[in-house]
């Protein structure tokens, strides 16, 4: 799982940071999201899309790893 954010978009709402605090930022300066971590636990899948999901300004993406393909 891939997350970037689009900090033109974001509106500092702060939806994400109080979501998943150990993803997301939020900067001192101008408020806006940043990322924390670019890895991810499988445990955190759900949370981060819920934030892409939750954030007003669409800043979030969260973008779903291709399955393996299995030779067989």
């Amino acid at each position: 799982m891939r997350v970037s954010v689009d900090r033109d978009r974001c509106c500092s709402s702060g939806m994400c940071v109080m979501n998943v605090p150990e993803v997301f930022d939020q900067d001192e300066e101008d408020s806006l999201v940043r990322l924390r971590q670019t890895t991810f636990l499988p445990s955190q899948f759900a949370d981060l899309r819920l934030a892409a999901q939750l954030c007003p300004g669409g800043a979030i993406t969260v973008t779903e790893d291709e399955p393996a393909e299995i030779d067989g």
